[in-house]
């Protein structure tokens, strides 16, 4: 991954998992017009943080395979913390949905104190952020592994899933159609169930889906 010309440029040179088989080639190339300098503390002791460094930007995608072209909008973000996930939070679910004017993030969570985090905000087009009481929460159905799951939405939009984008025990993404303040879109959804995921029945299965290669070392070399 690199910085060039203003744009994040994605190499990928993988092996697909179950049931994608196969060699994975091409690049992905992301270009916001604004990076932001904000961040959201997901606990009050700052231990784990939101960044939205490019909550709207454009995207290139380009692999080697037919029918895996395509351009539209996306996002880059990232989380991060000091302890692990399953040790402060019980249960989140995020979505971002472009808007006329940039897009729009919806943050809930349950900490595993019994405190519960509700965050909306706007991002604009030059990075600003602006944060405003969350809209009511709406209910989606459960996932195929029956992950619950919920967003935010105008007051009696019933939102629905269009496409699943990853199934799992314990975590559910997909392309959700919403209403934002009246503009009907469609972002990315997530759900995380960490109940499950700390289950000791469940995490040994976690390393069926990571790669062990003998000799990898990071940067290819």
């Amino acid at each position: 991954m690199r910085w060039t010309r203003g744009s994040l440029l994605v190499e990928i040179d993988e092996w697909g998992a179950p049931p994608y088989f196969g060699r994975i080639r091409g690049q992905v190339t992301v270009t916001p017009p604004a990076v932001t300098p904000h961040e959201l503390a997901l606990t009050e002791d700052g231990a784990h943080l939101w960044r939205p460094f490019a909550p709207v930007a454009d995207i290139d995608v380009e692999l080697d395979a037919p029918g895996w072209k395509w351009k539209g909008h996306g996002y880059m973000d990232a989380n991060f913390g000091t302890r692990a996930l399953e040790a402060d939070f019980d249960y989140w679910s995020w979505g971002r949905y472009p808007t006329e004017g940039g897009a729009t993030v919806h943050y809930d969570a349950r900490r595993r104190d019994g405190s519960g985090l509700g965050v909306s905000i706007s991002f604009g087009q030059s990075g600003d952020a602006d944060v405003s009481a969350p809209l009511p929460v709406a209910r989606l159905p459960r996932s195929l592994w029956a992950v619950r799951r919920r967003t935010r939405a105008d007051p009696g939009y019933v939102p629905r899933q269009v496409m699943s984008m990853l199934d799992a025990p314990f975590y559910a993404r997909a392309l959700v159609r919403n209403r934002i303040e009246g503009y009907e879109t469609v972002g990315v959804h997530e759900a995380l169930d960490l109940l499950r995921f700390r289950s000791p029945l469940l995490m040994p299965v976690l390393a069926c889906r990571v790669p062990r290669r003998r000799g990898w070392k990071f940067g290819g070399d």
